[in-house]
């Protein structure tokens, strides 16, 4: 998986997410069925995504575990297709034959929201010769509860307890052959850790980019962290519905690109895009206005 034209463009990259599953936290299952799930992926690279990334397990927290049969049913023929486009498709899975049966189909890297629970998956990387977003985690998030559930005490310092524990998933991964360079971080938002914990990470993102070495993914959209914004009087709501939360998806991609993250996992690529864009455009105008302003004021001051 290679991020040098999309971050070239843009200084960044968008991995529109495709889920396969009836029971997405953020869609409800809309792109559940195959011709549904490749009208998705008609629609993120049209809107502008760089990567498809496909899953056919939803971890939301209290969801079933998905066999590995029936996700390679939900997800494969998928990946065919989008590989078929010309893609960069990311396969979300845990599973060691899922990822191998998908990085056969056309796949270029594996999405591991475990933290490498199992050693196996990184050998099936490191022969497919895939990259690996490797996620931090503390266990699978079905068997916890909703995102103010985590104990505030469960971390010292997040930056540097999340980094610590990664790198050590990461040591696996590299023993296991996947090379340094074909992994990218993510911090893992909402993934055993409660609001205040998802937001310190959030708001410390340039020192976890400095801390890794690697480039880092990003994946706030639609959480429910961010509804800590749709409170009133300071009380938090959870009620707000993922597809309520694309202003506060959008400011959180927006300060994750400033903070260095290299990819974008969203849900709603073409508003991100649009802001993405503008935020480069309106950054290059106004340098060039400071560039020329000392010029114009000593012309004018020489009139």
């Amino acid at each position: 998986m290679t991020l040098e034209r999309a971050t070239a463009t843009r200084g960044v990259a968008l991995m529109g997410v495709c889920n396969v599953t009836p029971d997405s936290f953020s869609d409800g299952g809309l792109h559940f069925d195959l011709a549904a799930a490749r009208a998705r992926v008609d629609a993120l690279l049209a809107e502008g995504a760089d990567i498809i990334d496909i899953g056919g397990e939803s971890t939301r927290p209290r969801a079933e575990p998905v066999a590995p049969k029936a996700q390679l049913e939900r997800v494969l023929e998928v990946v065919r297709y989008a590989a078929g486009l010309g893609a960069c498709v990311s396969i979300d899975t845990t599973s060691p034959p899922v990822a191998a049966a998908c990085l056969d189909a056309g796949a270029c890297a594996v999405n591991d929201v475990s933290c490498l629970l199992d050693g196996v998956l990184a050998r099936v990387v490191a022969a497919g010769g895939a990259s690996l977003v490797l996620m931090h985690a503390r266990g699978m998030q079905r068997d916890m509860g909703g995102f103010s559930s985590y104990p505030d005490d469960g971390y010292g310092d997040v930056v540097r307890d999340v980094c610590r524990e990664w790198e050590a998933a990461a040591d696996r991964a590299r023993s296991a052959g996947v090379p340094g360079d074909a992994l990218v971080m993510d911090p893992g938002f909402g993934f055993a850790k409660n609001v205040r914990h998802s937001t310190e990470l959030l708001a410390r993102l340039a020192e976890v980019v400095g801390a890794v070495g690697v480039p880092v993914a990003v994946g706030a959209s639609r959480k429910s962290f961010l509804t800590v914004v749709d409170g009133v009087d300071g009380k938090r709501s959870e009620k707000t519905a993922p597809t309520e939360r694309i202003g506060a998806s959008i400011a959180a991609a927006l300060h994750a690109a400033r903070a260095g993250a290299s990819i974008l996992r969203v849900h709603d690529v073409r508003a991100t895009r649009q802001a993405v864009d503008l935020e480069r455009v309106l950054a290059a105008r106004a340098a060039s206005a400071i560039a020329l302003a000392p010029a114009s004021a000593s012309a004018t001051g020489g009139a």
